[in-house]
């Protein structure tokens, strides 16, 4: 018979309840102090994209809404100045314009400033480099407005300069600026001459960027001259080609000052852009809500064309 006198029963100890969480360690001053620093200068930017790009887009559209000339109360007009919109064919061969400049200015911008990257970066002085740098990037600090004004002289049919030189090998005079077809070719060739020094300084850095030693071991397997640049360049090359065609399309879809100042959207309507349109109905004729409208399609048309550059960069854009 077993003896349970001595036999001692475990006491049963209460559960303890979970240790409180330890607070959250404070984050040291120089962290905090860091942090307002970065604030403090980033409040400029953005209190200048909220003034003057977000607020303007709103009160664009807001105003698309409504008939206003200024002078009179806006009156709400709901979806009647879009309607209008898409019924003038002033409007609609301004888009078709502006789409035309865009596909040819792009394209011979890219062209122009990719060949003069590959050349400035081959084997020349430092100094020579250089003055070719400096002088490209030249016409893009200048004002459009101003280097319109000298092209219209250059490119005038009875003095200018153009139609002079091409008498002296016996070409007779061009109407660079009152002919349908001339005119539009006129004015993308004043705006490549002074935009494409911006793309140019963006190929020569994405050249500068890619290693030597891939063009060594291209060279050593055979690769020479355009294979070598198709197959290893424009790869390597291409997020800044990428770059350089978003900027480059929004900025033509912008295109004011060198059609105004050059044929003011002439010879009839052949180089009227959009742009044009807007500052036409807004301070010509007064009508802020048409105006308000176009801008509006405007804005819409840039970001599809930017989306739709984006999307298609995931099959071409290779990223070291």
């Amino acid at each position: 018979m077993t003896d349970t006198t001595n036999t001692r029963i475990p006491a049963v100890r209460p559960k303890q309840p979970p240790a409180p969480a330890a607070p959250a360690a404070r984050p040291p001053a120089r962290d905090r102090g860091a942090r307002l620093l970065a604030t403090l200068f980033l409040a400029p930017t953005i209190v200048g994209i909220v003034v003057f790009t977000v607020v303007p887009i709103i009160g664009s559209v807001v105003l698309s809404l409504f008939h206003w000339n200024v002078i009179d109360d806006p009156t709400f007009a709901g979806g009647a100045n879009y309607r209008e919109v898409f019924t003038d064919s002033t409007v609609l061969v301004s888009f078709r314009n502006t789409l035309v400049f865009m596909v040819f200015a792009v394209a011979l911008q890219l062209l122009i400033a990719l060949t003069l990257a590959l050349a400035v970066n081959g084997r020349m002085p430092v100094w020579l480099r250089s003055v070719f740098r400096s002088a490209f990037f030249f016409p893009l600090v200048l004002s459009a407005a101003s280097i319109s004004v000298v092209m219209k002289y250059l490119f005038n049919q009875d003095f200018g300069v153009v139609n002079w030189g091409l008498g002296l090998v016996g070409v007779a005079p061009v109407p660079w600026l009152t002919s349908e077809n001339a005119a539009m070719a006129t004015v993308i060739l004043v705006y490549v001459w002074q935009q494409f020094g911006f793309s140019f300084l963006l190929f020569v850095g994405g050249l500068n960027n890619i290693p030597k030693e891939v063009h060594e071991a291209a060279s050593l397997d055979g690769a020479t001259g355009l294979r070598k640049h198709l197959s290893i360049t424009l790869p390597l090359l291409s997020p800044t080609l990428l770059v350089a065609s978003v900027v480059g399309i929004i900025n033509a879809l912008q295109v004011f000052e060198q059609p105004y100042v050059l044929t003011n959207g002439g010879p009839g309507d052949a180089t009227r852009t959009v742009v044009m349109v807007i500052y036409e109905s807004a301070f010509e004729q007064l009508r802020f809500g048409e105006a308000s409208a176009v801008g509006v399609l405007l804005f819409v048309l840039i970001m599809a064309v930017t989306a739709l550059q984006f999307r298609l960069s995931r099959r071409f854009v290779h990223y070291q």
